[in-house]
């Protein structure tokens, strides 16, 4: 986990200690000069492309958000920039779950994979990376009504209900990234996490809420275009950090679709570029869309339906009564009249009361710690709900402390015994504790006897809302889903040791603008002991182009260049656009635009 040496970013020091089991620290040290060459490509291709067809302008966003052309971002000049903002990032390892990510979003906090993709991968990777998370999603967060859908997403997704098959998938997904972006990965491997991935997605079922929104998430924040269809503009984060599909995606044959609720009705594959891109003629379209798509959730509906989406989670969520108390736990059970009415609702293992997202004194988990079970609905022979009784309704219905009551639900359920205390929150009852309690159904089956001890009863005619994971998270002490996948840590023998000095000496020339007589024997030895190499050889193309130091060298290395583009198929257009950024200086035009 990180030390937190970031955190005088108030966004990021801001975060819940549920969030903060994600984050890692940087180790900016561990970036080779190779990862330093492949960030500076793309970045100079990104730029060379990006600004004809970027919605925001990119260097502009790159500067507000403390990134630069030349060098992976620094994540701690990154949260000094963003905090101006609004706005803070972390390091995390690899891929977190989405309901982790979400909420991260709705903290203002850009979660920022610390690791970057290999040069084999320079184009494209499923894996997430430090390449697509910042210089993807940081150059827009400048744009106000961009980054305020961005929270917004967050926050409705945090509160997203998913199932179990979706911890499965995102596993499956991960494996797939990672085994993708390590070394020496036997072929039939990566086959076999394939099948295992496409298995497993074929066997989801309906789709959860998550699941749904997810598909908002991936044609918006990382696929979206905005504009007319006719001339749309790319801000989603996979195109901007995709050298390789930010310019196929404007391709014809990628359909453009206009961005509607309908959108959620097509599923994406990660491993693959796009089939289809959704249109948003504004940002202000987005939220609409969203908002359309939440009166949908759970959160918003609550009822039967949404305690069964609890259950088939089989993690810790919340139900909330009308009242105002909220349950957290793991939901295992519901009652329910043939109408479909709730009867009552039943958690398993450890669960807690809280009230406005504040647990309750008194009502954690070490109290609830083998579940809680409560009615819900509506007393019979009441004009009113339980929860708005006043002094003389409880009287009325001889409902006062120190007092055997019995109360009797118009859904059937009856609960007997003597009130020790009434809890009131707000102007409302919200909890109402039982001694020598006997709870019963109208079939007469028991849900509690007065010898389990002390009974709580929640006390709410509905169950408005319910949400993914605890009321009060922190109180809860919510552990979320981490992975057991690790990724892959690289060790480098001594032959890549030595191709690292070669990019570094090359770096250093380049900068500094001296010692171009040795790379000539720097060439020399990239071709006898490192055919596969095509960057470096680019990078001295570069300087030899720039300083016309040495024609006969530029004229020996172009050529070489030439060969490989001819010769090797799929390093033809990551060479091909490399020589067109060099005859077309990104420095130059990133000054005409400043």
């Amino acid at each position: 986990m990180s030390d937190f040496n970031n955190f005088n970013n108030p966004q990021v020091a801001g975060l819940p200690k549920h969030l903060r089991q994600f984050i890692v620290d940087q180790h900016y040290e561990k970036y080779t000069p190779v990862d330093q060459a492949v960030w500076r490509y793309v970045m100079r291709q990104n730029y060379s492309y990006l600004k004809d067809v970027a919605y925001y302008p990119y260097i502009k966003g790159l500067q507000r958000a403390g990134l630069s052309i030349e060098y992976i971002p620094d994540l701690q000049t990154m949260n000094d920039n963003l905090g101006k903002l609004g706005w803070g990032a972390v390091t995390v390892d690899g891929f977190i779950p989405p309901a982790a990510f979400m909420e991260y979003q709705a903290f203002k906090v850009l979660v920022i994979a610390a690791d970057i993709r290999q040069i084999n991968h320079i184009e494209y990777t499923p894996a997430p990376d430090i390449i697509h998370e910042s210089a993807g999603h940081a150059p827009i967060i400048a744009d106000e009504a961009y980054n305020s859908y961005l929270s917004y997403i967050g926050s409705i997704g945090a509160k997203a209900m998913f199932s179990a098959r979706d911890f499965e998938l995102y596993e499956a997904i991960r494996n797939l990234s990672i085994l993708k972006e390590a070394q020496n990965v036997p072929e039939f491997e990566i086959l076999q996490a394939e099948e295992k991935l496409s298995h497993i997605s074929a066997h989801m079922g309906e789709p959860s809420e998550m699941a749904l929104l997810s598909r908002l998430h991936w044609w918006t924040v990382e696929y979206g275009l905005i504009g007319s269809l006719d001339d749309p503009k790319i801000y989603g984060a996979g195109l901007l950090s995709s050298i390789g599909e930010s310019s196929s995606c404007m391709a014809e044959n990628v359909k453009k679709i206009p961005y509607t609720i309908d959108t959620v009705n097509y599923a994406y594959d990660i491993t693959k570029t796009q089939p289809q891109l959704f249109v948003t003629p504004t940002f202000e379209n987005l939220i609409d869309v969203l908002e359309q798509f939440a009166d949908t959730m759970s959160f918003r509906r609550g009822g039967a339906e949404s305690i069964a989406k609890a259950i088939d989670s089989r993690n810790p969520a919340t139900a909330v009564y009308s009242s105002g108390l909220q349950v957290s736990g793991v939901f295992a059970d519901m009652g329910k009249t043939e109408s479909g009415e709730l009867i009552f609702i039943k958690t398993t293992g450890p669960s807690a009361l809280a009230f406005a997202d504040k647990e309750l004194a008194g009502h954690g988990k070490i109290y609830h710690k083998d579940g809680f079970s409560s009615p819900v609905g509506r007393l019979k022979n009441s004009l009113k709900p339980l929860e708005d009784f006043g002094t003389e309704d409880l009287e009325k219905f001889n409902m006062t402390e120190g007092r055997e009551t019995n109360f009797e639900f118009e859904n059937g359920i009856t609960v007997s015994g003597t009130i020790k205390r009434i809890t009131r929150v707000a102007d409302k009852i919200i909890l109402i504790v039982l001694e020598n309690a006997t709870v019963k159904e109208s079939s007469g089956h028991i849900l509690f006897q007065p010898e389990w001890g002390t009974y709580d009863m929640a006390v709410g005619e509905k169950i408005v809302s319910v949400f993914n994971g605890a009321a009060d998270k922190d109180a809860y002490e919510e552990i979320s889903l981490i992975s057991y996948i690790p990724t892959e840590k690289i060790n480098y023998d001594d032959n890549t040791a030595n191709l690292h000095r070669i990019y570094q000496t090359v770096r250093i020339i380049r900068e500094e603008q001296q010692g171009a007589e040795v790379l000539d024997s720097l060439f020399a030895e990239l071709v006898e002991n490192y055919p596969a190499d095509w960057l470096c050889a680019m990078e001295i193309l570069e300087i030899l182009h720039y300083t016309r130091i040495n024609p006969d060298l530029e004229q020996k290395v172009s050529a070489y260049l030439e060969l490989k583009k001819d010769s090797e198929p799929e390093h033809q257009k990551l060479i091909q656009d490399g020589l067109h950024v060099i005859a077309n200086p990104v420095t130059q035009l990133i000054t005409e635009e400043d």
